[in-house]
């Protein structure tokens, strides 16, 4: 059964509307669809993948992550035999004009091996509302390799960037 958080597939005007599916059958296995429709998005799997899976969502909140997804692009895969499931799933946080920050790239453990992880980020990449963006870029501890071969390099100055932990608290900010 899929489970998905109410209001999720509800976009504002200006939201992107959702990319249609595609079937990808790699050789000798069993084919996989990726689609980007909300009707599909098990929200508890993709939960418990993130939640329990990851190190670096590890714990995170079910309405942390609804949140999250609900204000994303992403993709999932599916798969129809043996009994119809999810399998894997990946998100893009973005303005939709210059930046988009690539995360939650995830397929579950009996899945992996036939290139899913692949074909949802290049699914990512290639989505409308992300054409044509001056910058895309993501963390990986484990997958470098991965998105080398999809063009993704490390940063050519990564002095230049900064991070603010989400643990802190906002801090008053004062003019100088």
């Amino acid at each position: 059964m899929t489970r998905v958080v109410q209001g999720l597939g509800a976009r504002s005007a200006n939201a992107p509307s959702p990319v249609g599916g595609s079937r990808v059958t790699p050789s000798g296995d069993t084919p996989f669809e990726l689609s980007t429709d909300a009707a599909r998005l098990d929200l508890a799997v993709v939960h418990g993948w993130l939640s329990g899976q990851t190190h670096w969502a590890r714990g995170i909140a079910r309405a942390t992550v609804e949140r999250a997804f609900a204000h994303s692009l992403w993709v999932g895969a599916f798969v129809a035999h043996p009994a119809p499931q999810q399998v894997g799933v990946a998100r893009a946080i973005s303005d939709q004009a210059t930046f988009a920050y690539l995360c939650d790239v995830f397929v579950d453990e009996a899945w992996r091996g036939r290139g899913i992880a692949r074909r949802m980020v290049e699914h990512l990449l290639h989505h409308p509302q992300l054409a044509g963006l001056r910058r895309v870029v993501l963390r990986s501890r484990d997958a470098r390799g991965l998105y080398e071969r999809l063009g993704f390099a490390p940063l050519p100055v990564p002095e230049l960037w900064m991070e603010r932990p989400g643990s802190v608290a906002p801090a008053h900010v004062s003019a100088v």
